[in-house]
């Protein structure tokens, strides 16, 4: 049997291996028995010896040869690729990105939407497109956002009907609110307000509950949709104060209020961004908002507790979002940028005037935020006669 050696260095490690070559007669044995022809290569710490010749060897020098002398070329690649996109990340963004609207133009979601895409293309120094994507209650934006490329370039407003109600009303959803997103923050919060038609004769809650008793079923309600905030609490009023009223949806709140407006609807639990200018203006009249305090946009309207209802009604909250799977850096680029968004003097002026409030959170206290709503909001549902689709 002859043996060929041979020693190679791999960074600051010498390897020695030795080549086990066979003679004719044992090949020829091996090849009786069935086995393919082969060589045997050991690593060992042995002292390298002489290189001796052979084919075999040689073949295994080439082989060797190429195998290690690619190790530092790859390890170059990786380096490459890693500073490259480390890069990237830093430079974030370098093209438009797109924020999704999951609800029409007019709406809340809406104007909040581009009062954000307005901020954050100032400090990215890059345009932020908003894209409208309304349907099924916000489920139609959300299934298209987490679908999108994970790469920073798509970001969702979405909201507490998206993530933590629409489960509890759709047997199936086109994604998984847990799963497919990385969460960024929480940005706004607010609570509906109770607005009438002016022809509707009550000027306060109790008013408006005692004339619901009287008139069982005839009055009704619109809101933006099935499972929409304005819906659920319309729902949770029915409850609670042993009313009956007629549900009327609209693809949309602000397509609700215009014909709450017309006189095609009675009342309404209307966000606070698109109600508060009908309400200044006179075409509807405000009864309520149901947060714990009133608000600097309706300073004179009292809240749910100060009107005699002392039960705990429904909110709601945006937050962005990204395709699950985005870079952490542009995660926190995208959080910072935001926490900065709700501090600026103008921005909380203007949240002031939508009655809105700001909020900021870390990526990890929105997905706790989302977990901890989901069991409560789903025992609501269910004793307001809610049942999934």
């Amino acid at each position: 049997m002859s043996k060929q050696y041979k020693s190679i260095r791999v960074g600051d490690i010498d390897i020695n291996y030795e080549i086990v070559d066979y003679t004719a007669p044992w090949r020829a044995r091996i090849e009786r028995r069935g086995f393919a022809d082969r060589a045997m290569m050991r690593l060992s710490r042995r002292p390298a010896r002489a290189d001796r010749g052979g084919g075999n060897y040689q073949r295994r020098k080439a082989m060797s040869s190429g195998f290690f002398g690619a190790i530092p070329v790859l390890c170059c690649a990786v380096a490459v690729a890693l500073s490259q996109q480390a890069a990237a990340q830093d430079a974030y963004p370098t093209k438009p990105v797109r924020l999704i609207a999951p609800f029409p133009p007019g709406g809340s979601t809406d104007v909040l939407c581009r009062i954000i895409a307005q901020k954050l293309s100032t400090s990215f120094g890059r345009q932020v497109v908003v894209d409208n994507r309304p349907g099924a209650a916000g489920s139609i934006g959300h299934a298209i956002a987490a679908k999108s490329p994970a790469d920073g370039y798509t970001l969702l407003l979405t909201t507490k009907g998206g993530l933590v109600i629409n489960p509890f009303l759709y047997k199936r959803l086109p994604f998984d609110p847990l799963n497919d997103f990385a969460f960024i923050s929480l940005v706004i919060s607010a609570g509906p307000v109770l607005v009438v038609h002016p022809s509707v004769p009550a000027r306060n809650v109790k008013e408006l509950i005692a004339l619901a008793k009287a008139r069982p079923g005839q009055l009704n309600y619109g809101s933006g949709g099935v499972g929409t905030t304005a819906h659920v609490v319309g729902e949770f009023l029915k409850v609670i104060a042993g009313i009956e009223m007629v549900h009327v949806p609209y693809k949309g709140g602000a397509v609700a209020l215009i014909d709450l407006v017309g006189g095609q609807t009675d009342l309404q639990f209307g966000d606070m961004v698109p109600s508060v200018p009908l309400v200044r203006a006179g075409k509807l009249r405000a009864l309520a908002v149901t947060t714990g305090q009133r608000s600097a946009a309706l300073p004179s309207i009292p809240t749910m507790a100060e009107a005699g209802i002392k039960e705990h009604f429904p909110t709601q909250w945006w937050g962005v979002s990204a395709p699950k799977g985005t870079p952490r850096p542009v995660i926190d680029r995208v959080n910072a940028e935001l926490g900065q968004l709700v501090k600026s003097p103008d921005v909380l002026e203007l949240f002031d005037s939508l009655g809105v409030f700001p909020e900021h959170t870390t990526p990890e206290r929105m997905l706790e935020i989302v977990k901890a709503e989901g069991p409560p909001m789903g025992k609501l549902l269910k004793a307001a006669g809610i049942e999934p689709q």
